[in-house]
């Protein structure tokens, strides 16, 4: 049977891309997502996978255009529909959050099809992804740095969460995130429509990161060979999850100093950074409130009072 994803159509057997009009921009032209649809030759599942409803974060995208030229129609089982840009108006001016409503979009879902730019276009990216059996919502931290991580949003408690983990599992970066996401997000509003969904949070940088890439691409192929879309078995390796999260901020502008490096242990009172004047004399320490992995941090050394400097990874275990 043929499958169409706006303008991409392609019978079984072939891979099409085309646009998915979600509105129209400041001078009345029509706008389109990129998208691809891989219909394989045989009867299987559905996956869908976006990239960019950050419009800073492109390692997703990087994944997108590594994994869809690799991929054959003819060896595979089930569809693949791919929106390769979701967050269309950040991404043109490089910003984390869209400029026409000042919304990070991945608060936005389920969305509105008759609501502002990022709910509308979350609306439409919304129906394509509840037309699947599994989402992958390819992120990254923005322009900090982070480990290599997936995220399951929908909550420990939810009817989906066990599933949602296995995926998260089965894409295999090495580190899981299991903490329930604030509302709009597409990895908890997916779930409650019965679509187990990840947020793959593929480190952090400023534009590429090879390696980042390289993790999200073999995550993509772990899935699709897991779940039947290819052939062969994949026993999904054990990963380091944290259920807990801890933000620290700095007590005192200056420069900071970084005692650990993103995925080392930290230990309930080890020091965390420390924060200099510009001559180097020291002005104050932090430490680390509980036991954890260093999972986040800051990019640049400056800091303002109370500015963000790194996040700790808590209640660890191996799943």
């Amino acid at each position: 049977m043929t499958t169409t994803l706006g303008t991409a159509s392609a019978a079984p057997g072939e891979r099409d891309t085309g646009r998915l009009e979600v509105g129209e921009t400041r001078d009345g032209s029509p706008i389109g997502l990129p998208v691809a649809v891989i219909n394989g030759t045989k009867p299987g599942k559905t996956l869908y996978v976006q990239a960019v409803s950050d419009g800073d974060e492109l390692n997703g995208l990087g994944v997108v255009r590594r994994f869809v030229p690799q991929i054959d129609p003819a060896e595979l089982a089930g569809t693949i529909l791919v929106v390769g840009i979701v967050n269309y108006h950040a991404f043109q001016v490089a910003e984390h959050r869209n400029p026409i409503d000042d919304t990070k979009m991945n608060r936005a879902y389920p969305g509105d099809e008759s609501g502002t730019s990022s709910e509308r276009i979350a609306a439409v990216t919304f129906d394509v992804a509840t037309r699947a059996d599994l989402a992958l919502d390819l992120h990254q931290a923005s322009t900090s740095r982070m480990i290599n991580e997936a995220r399951v949003r929908c909550g420990t408690r939810h009817r989906l969460h066990d599933r949602c983990l296995e995926l998260a599992k089965v894409f295999g970066c090495g580190h899981v995130l299991d903490q329930k996401g604030p509302d709009g997000q597409l990895a908890r509003a997916a779930p409650d429509e019965g679509i187990p969904t990840i947020d793959p949070e593929l480190g952090g940088c400023v534009g590429w990161d090879e390696r980042s890439i390289r993790i999200g691409v073999q995550g993509v192929f772990n899935v699709l060979t897991y779940y039947g879309f290819l052939e062969g078995e994949l026993d999904p390796e054990p990963q380091t999850r944290a259920s807990g999260f801890e933000q620290y901020g700095a007590p005192a502008g200056g420069l900071v100093t970084l005692h650990k490096d993103l995925g080392d242990e930290v230990s309930a009172g080890e020091a965390l950074f420390e924060v200099t004047t510009p001559f180097g004399d020291p002005k104050t320490t932090v430490t680390a409130d509980s036991d954890g992995i260093l999972w986040r941090s800051r990019r640049l050394p400056q800091v303002a009072t109370g500015e963000y400097v790194c996040s700790v990874g808590t209640n660890v275990d191996t799943i």
